[in-house]
């Protein structure tokens, strides 16, 4: 293992982070706490609670999803596209680094930064609502799996991206509808068993139902499919790079 490499592109990847502030933590933040003024003012005046837990509290675990999910995503791609962009990708590939310390160096930085930032908004929340954790372990590994799991989904997005137009694509028309009807702001029990029934091909269900297990000990889902899916979905993802990394699809060509 090539730690030197994994930690020079680790180090590089964070240091925009930091030169981009505003950009990578403060907008977010900012923006998820106008989520919770006026969701929690003007809806949560209108629903007093969802399963013994007041409104505002009750959407913290899907608002921190929908900004870790769509960070991840946006961190990885924007991570290896940019060299793919400037053609710097090549020179990165000519070195003496194998797949796996790429793969691991640019992951890495993007978890690390959708980490980062879910704790910032969870710490944020608790200005705005009442906030408890009843399973800080699993709160803290359903963190860490999603920002894996949807850094890894980024960093195909990046490598399948020929444009800057394509690495906003997924997460606009797809990740994010998909987070929001996935249980973010209501329980799915609320909804007409039809609907019940069609939300559950939602793969975001899963994960923001067993998140929000982990505070309050409320779940739309069982707890072991949650973990199954979020299993499930990381296995897929990294069977894509490996095929990606063997082919060398839009990498070497």
């Amino acid at each position: 293992m090539n730690f030197y490499a994994v930690k020079a592109i680790y180090m590089f990847e964070m240091a925009r982070t930091r030169r981009t502030l505003f950009q990578s933590i403060v907008s977010p933040v900012i923006s998820t706490s106008l989520y919770f003024v006026v969701f929690g003012a003007a809806i949560g005046s209108r629903i007093t609670s969802v399963e013994g837990v007041s409104y505002g509290s009750f959407i913290v675990p899907g608002l921190i999803m929908l900004s870790l999910m769509t960070q991840s995503i946006s961190n990885a791609s924007f991570g290896i596209y940019f060299p793919k962009f400037t053609g710097t990708i090549y020179e990165l590939l000519s070195a003496p680094v194998s797949y796996f310390e790429i793969l691991l160096g640019y992951v890495g930085a993007a978890a690390s930064k959708s980490l980062l930032l879910g704790l910032i908004i969870l710490a944020t929340a608790g200005f705005f609502v009442p906030l408890q954790i009843e399973h800080p372990i699993w709160m803290l590994f359903f963190l860490l799996m999603t920002a894996i799991t949807f850094s890894l989904f980024g960093f195909i997005i990046g490598v399948w991206a020929d444009n800057f137009e394509k690495l906003q694509i997924i997460p606009l028309l797809i990740i994010t509808p998909l987070v929001f009807l996935g249980g973010s702001f209501y329980s799915i029990n609320m909804l007409p068993p039809i609907w019940q029934t069609i939300s559950l091909f939602n793969p975001v269900v899963y994960l923001i139902s067993g998140f929000r297990w982990s505070f309050y000990g409320i779940a739309d889902v069982s707890v072991g499919i949650s973990l199954t899916m979020i299993t499930l979905f990381l296995a897929i993802c990294l069977g894509i790079v490996w095929w990606i990394f063997k082919t060398g699809y839009q990498i070497k060509q």
